[in-house]
């Protein structure tokens, strides 16, 4: 009955881990994006560069947390 639990628990945390990781790479390639298309517009306001420049920073914060989680999910 164990090993039952433990293959039904390996199955479902690896389908979520491969979840976060395709979330965090769709993450990482709009932030790619956002920044190719930064370069190209030299009109931007300062507090738009400024805004973009935060949110860039906590997807970042959040796709590092979100590592950090799949390295400890890992270890199953």
């Amino acid at each position: 009955m164990n090993q039952i639990v433990n293959m039904i628990m390996r199955r479902v945390m690896g389908q979520l881990i491969n979840r976060g990781v395709n979330l965090g790479f769709d993450q990482a390639s709009k932030i790619g994006k956002g920044k190719k298309s930064t370069g190209e517009q030299s009109d931007v306001s300062p507090e738009e560069d400024a805004r973009r420049n935060r949110a860039a920073r906590a997807q970042g914060k959040q796709s590092r947390q979100m590592l950090k989680a799949m390295r400890r999910l890992g270890r199953f």
